[in-house]
């Protein structure tokens, strides 16, 4: 196992002053045979002196750089840049636990899996973290199982960041479109999709060595703007129209929740969406036939958003301010 190089890839597009407690983060990983690939994304700020000077001090860091294309461009061109036998992903502004990265290894090889992930936590500037989810749960999982609960989001995490890939995966994103480069949002959950789709076994660990850090500027925090609105469902109808049979209707259900969360951001974010409620309400209109496929209480969303909109909309207000959990508050 100590043999196995482990290629780290850092995204970073404006980081210079978040990026060195990333970097710190992750060379201070117990599991010393590492590469880190920092891939700028055509930053302004002074990214790049940050970079050059971490090559400088340490000959695991191997600086690339890049036109701005956007995160998904720069974690594969950090792949196809790597020389390691197994792929994990970092954000420039998260940072990591020193044990992380031997753990996943050492559970990949226990198990035989491709792939090996685990939990994460969320850290909030104020100092609230809120962990996602910690119960040191184990779990082995087939093919068709790991994609059931990435598309349910019930233990698989969409993020590629808390997870450790074998390179082999990647073979068919390095060539072609699999992963289209003008989806912003949810890009990662197509490329988990990809992935999982073609690893024959994964095993999970839920203990929480990641820090995903919320900054108040963050783009998950940012107002709707199309990519927000429209591409978490694009990215579930390409993953529709591709499930095989046996995750046909757990890629349904995906795609009308998916529908669901949208219409309801749509509703709480002020006016001036009213085209984008109607597009949204007629995407659901004609699910209509398969919201059996959905828990009870989402179905009874799903139909009273169909057929009695103007009834629905002053009662999910009321159920947003005083009954939905908010973790961004």
């Amino acid at each position: 196992m100590q043999n196995d190089l482990i290629s780290i890839i850092v995204p970073v597009f404006n980081l210079e002053n978040e990026l060195p407690r990333c970097l710190n983060s992750v060379l201070a990983q117990t599991y010393q045979n590492i590469e880190v690939v920092v891939v700028d994304d055509g930053s302004s700020d002074n990214s790049a002196d940050v970079m050059r000077l971490y090559a400088s001090k340490d000959r695991r860091v191997k600086p690339v750089f890049q036109a701005n294309g956007g995160v998904t461009s720069a974690r594969l061109h950090g792949v196809k840049e790597s020389s390691g036998q197994w792929i994990g992903f970092v954000d420039g502004d998260d940072e990591i636990e020193p044990d992380m990265y031997e753990h996943l290894l050492k559970n990949a090889v226990a198990y035989h899996a491709d792939i090996s992930h685990c939990g994460y936590q969320m850290c909030f500037e104020d100092g609230r973290i809120h962990y996602f989810h910690n119960t040191g749960y184990l779990a082995q999982q087939d093919k068709t199982t790991a994609l059931k609960e990435l598309l349910s989001g019930s233990r698989i995490e969409p993020g590629l960041c808390n997870k450790l890939f074998h390179k082999t995966l990647f073979r068919s994103l390095l060539h072609g479109e699999a992963v289209p480069l003008d989806i912003k949002i949810n890009e990662d959950l197509l490329m988990n999709y990809r992935l999982f789709s073609t690893a024959e076994q994964t095993i999970f660990e839920d203990w929480c060595p990641y820090h995903y850090v919320v900054r108040n500027d963050s783009a998950s925090r940012a107002k709707l703007n199309p990519h927000k609105i429209y591409d978490p469902i694009r990215v579930k109808e390409i993953i529709r129209q591709d499930a095989p049979a046996e995750l046909r209707n757990a890629a349904r259900q995906a795609y009308i929740n998916t529908c669901i969360n949208t219409y309801h951001a749509l509703l709480t974010a002020g006016s001036g969406y009213r085209d984008d409620l109607r597009k949204v309400h007629e995407l659901l209109v004609k699910e209509a036939n398969d919201f059996s496929l959905l828990g009870r209480k989402r179905e009874l969303m799903a139909n009273m958003i169909v057929h009695t909109p103007v009834l629905y909309c002053p009662i999910y207000a009321v159920y947003s301010k005083f009954f939905q959990k908010k973790f961004y508050s």
